[in-house]
């Protein structure tokens, strides 16, 4: 929501890691344990509503806002839904946050691969499915990798990410909202779209995000380090803000000032889910200390839960 100082990052990227060996790894520790978590039912989390459209109806009680036909209503003067059946295929797209302040996190497991490794295991389930994917990636420019099926395009996506980015320009702040009026232009046909970002960015995301949760099914994965909210006890240190490069010294023995911090970090939370709830999806946050298949499981859930 705004420039975030963190902790100065140790070295950027995931280091020398494959795509196929990050694939392989997950393919074992993650994908194998989702399999016997959800026995197979990723609808929930990563499917919505219906793709095609079928029928009109009456709207009742607990229907999708969404999915009331303007038009049709002012013409009855009562509101009317559309009805949908889905398809077996669906195309999805994620859009994929690679700017600065992914970098930071502890050095062997740093915002940025966590990101690789949500990414690559939801193009992973989805291409099984043999659903077509492609990626949206934002590094202060936006790069495009077209939806494609099959293993291929898992690593060519997977391979996008763990290359480096490129370098930001100085002091330059992160706008999310160019990737995603990006994706706008890219998903024509109702979609599933998979925002994995830290959502540190500059103001005036939320617009273009209400018109995406519009036409398609938005999943909001925030990935954040502890760290970010609540500094270790270690004395005098420089904090840099990872966007701009500025720097201060403080002291993170100071009870006072770690409070504030905290205050801070759970102030600007609040003020990000608030305003994602507004644009009509929720923020799933996943920690570079979480376990991912607790966390997506964990997301698979609250997403069900909203369906009833």
């Amino acid at each position: 929501m705004g420039d975030r100082t963190t902790l100065s990052p140790g070295p950027p990227g995931p280091g020398t890691l494959t795509a196929e060996s990050l694939l392989r790894r997950l393919e074992w520790r993650v994908v194998r344990r989702l399999d016997g978590r959800l026995q197979g039912d990723y609808r929930t989390l990563f499917r919505g509503t219906g793709i095609d459209f079928t029928d009109l109806r009456e709207y009742e009680p607990g229907d999708d806002l969404r999915h009331i036909d303007w038009n049709v209503t002012a013409r009855m003067d009562t509101p009317y839904v559309r009805e949908y059946v889905e398809d077996r295929e669906i195309t999805a797209w994620l859009l994929l946050d690679r700017s600065a302040s992914m970098g930071f996190g502890p050095v062997d497991r740093q915002k940025s691969l966590v990101l690789a490794e949500i990414a690559t295991t939801i193009a992973h389930i989805l291409a099984r499915g043999g659903n077509s994917v492609g990626a949206v990636l934002f590094d202060g420019d936006v790069a495009t990798i077209p939806p494609a099926q099959g293993r291929r395009q898992v690593l060519r996506i997977s391979q996008a990410l763990l290359q480096p980015p490129a370098a930001a320009r100085p002091k330059d702040t992160t706008d999310l909202s160019r990737m995603l009026h990006a994706t706008l232009g890219l998903a024509r046909r109702r979609s599933l779209l998979v925002i994995v970002s830290d959502f540190i960015t500059q103001p005036g995301w939320e617009h273009p995000l209400s018109l995406l949760t519009r036409r398609h099914d938005v999943v909001a994965i925030q990935v954040v380090d502890p760290r970010e909210s609540e500094l270790p006890a270690v004395g005098m240190v420089y904090v840099e803000d990872a966007e701009t490069g500025e720097q201060i010294f403080v002291d993170t023995n100071d009870p006072v000032f770690r409070e504030r911090l905290a205050a801070a970090a759970a102030e600007r939370q609040d003020a990000l889910v608030a305003a994602a709830r507004r644009a009509g999806t929720d923020i799933h946050p996943v920690a570079t200390d979480d376990d991912l298949v607790r966390a997506l499981a964990r997301i698979s859930e609250l997403r069900r839960r909203r369906r009833r």
